[in-house]
């Protein structure tokens, strides 16, 4: 018997995310489990240099995590009757996929879903690809959801029509 207690979606507020958040939603409620939602916000003190974050970026790496947080209290409106346990979670890294990986040891994590763009080879490998390096890091299974494929969770009317 599969027992998931803990799932972590991980969005960068992308189409792939969007979708990603939807399998770990009806996961979510299919094992009764608690839903992390997790977003990495660029580290930009690291991305950008010390000297230049003295000066400018405490101001900008505040306004991207408060806005991180707004989208993710927006995309977590919840209209269900019974809402999921959901915990809604920000961090700061210049490593997503590390970044991902910690939160899911330090948290017990029983399954990641990420969303995945698809890139094509040459894509891939000048950007890399967060999604690959969670899946190979992971304590844990990991679910990569490609954007748009074939969609396996349906809206609940078109359950009760289909099995009509």
């Amino acid at each position: 018997m599969i027992a998931l207690q803990h799932i972590l979606v991980a969005t960068d507020f992308g189409e792939p995310s969007d979708a990603a958040l939807i399998y770990g939603q009806e996961l979510a409620r299919t094992y009764h489990a608690t839903l992390h939602v997790l977003h990495v916000v660029d580290d930009m003190y690291l991305r950008m240099g010390g000297d230049a974050y003295v000066a400018v970026l405490p101001d900008l790496q505040r306004d991207a995590e408060l806005a991180a947080r707004e989208r993710l209290d927006a995309l977590l409106v919840d209209n269900d009757p019974t809402p999921l346990p959901v915990r809604k979670v920000t961090l700061t890294s210049a490593a997503p996929a590390t970044a991902i990986v910690d939160y899911a040891k330090a948290n017990g994590i029983d399954l990641i879903v990420v969303g995945t763009h698809g890139r094509r080879a040459v894509a891939h490998l000048l950007m890399g690809s967060v999604a690959e390096r969670v899946v190979r890091t992971a304590p844990c299974p990991v679910l990569t959801v490609r954007h748009p494929e074939h969609e396996f969770v349906r809206a609940d009317a078109l359950v009760a029509i289909a099995g009509a």
